[in-house]
């Protein structure tokens, strides 16, 4: 199951990442528009802001060796690199992401042994290549909801973190079945099921539920927070783009795989509206 999932994400991304890259940039994840998504910015400066806000947040201001899970094709990989003045691994399952991202660290000049660099390699976040305690920072932007098991995730976090090392993961979340709104309703389940089949996701879980991992796993000084008004006009601006020539073109040219992704973009943003979605932040020290 978990290889035919694997597969999945990566034809995935394979196939959209360049679209993606045409029309928004190098950075593949949500855009920070203020605590209470009212603030109107550029997308992609939206996007930068949202690494600032992270690292603010988690009060992340100092690492030597960092590791980037679900790297994309290297925009926060680049970013941590030059802002730590780092050596910063990332890591994806797309064979294409991996080469666009390296293409991009040569660009940049962030290549080589001594910091500041960046290095990209394929590999399984849940069973990755490195020795024990090999990071002072692991980086997970939008990446947790694409794991099939989330404890043996955190479990290789863990691992891979130095002493006092930090874990730092912004994913997508249900609500909690613990609210007053209580367990997910059949419809709000069948609209996951949906959203899981079109974006190569196993499951998500809520917020809640991964601080209890964490903890179980041996994590100290948790923080979490929920985030989803702060990035919810994402959507709005992702909805847009798409229906711009250059959009449309390059969804056809992209294959079905991506057309389909673009027709999830109006229940992820109604799942977001709904309150069934969430945008949520874990922070924890080893």
């Amino acid at each position: 199951m978990a290889n035919a999932l694997y597969k999945k994400i990566q034809t995935f991304y394979d196939d959209s990442s360049g679209l993606w890259e045409q029309i928004w940039g190098e950075h593949m994840h949500h855009g920070y528009y203020g605590a209470d998504g009212r603030q109107r910015k550029n997308r992609r400066q939206a996007q930068i802001d949202l690494i600032d806000e992270c690292l603010t947040w988690a009060e992340a201001t100092q690492a030597d060796d960092i590791l980037d899970c679900g790297c994309g094709i290297g925009g926060s990989t680049l970013e941590l690199a030059s802002r730590f003045g780092a050596r910063v691994v990332g890591i994806t399952l797309s064979p294409v992401q991996a080469q666009r991202a390296t293409e991009r660290a040569q660009v940049a000049n962030l290549v080589g042994d001594e910091p500041p660099s960046a290095r990209f390699q394929v590999a399984d976040a849940l069973n990755t290549p490195f020795a024990d305690q090999s990071f002072d920072l692991v980086w997970s932007m939008e990446s947790g909801e694409h794991m099939p098991d989330k404890v043996a995730f955190l479990q290789e976090c863990y691992r891979l973190l130095k002493p006092g090392g930090k874990l730092l993961m912004a994913t997508w979340c249900h609500r909690p079945n613990q609210s007053l709104a209580g367990p997910l309703t059949w419809v709000e389940q069948q609209q996951l099921n949906w959203i899981y089949r079109v974006y190569g996701l196993p499951y998500v879980i809520a917020l809640p539920d991964y601080e209890a991992i964490a903890q179980n796993c041996g994590f100290s000084s948790l923080r979490s927070a929920d985030w989803s008004l702060a990035v919810a006009p994402f959507w709005d601006e992702v909805i847009a783009s798409a229906l711009t020539p250059e959009g449309l073109i390059g969804l056809v040219k992209a294959g079905p795989g991506t057309l389909q992704g673009a027709l999830a973009l109006a229940p992820m943003r109604q799942g977001l509206q709904s309150g069934l979605i969430r945008y949520g932040l874990l922070c924890a020290v080893r």
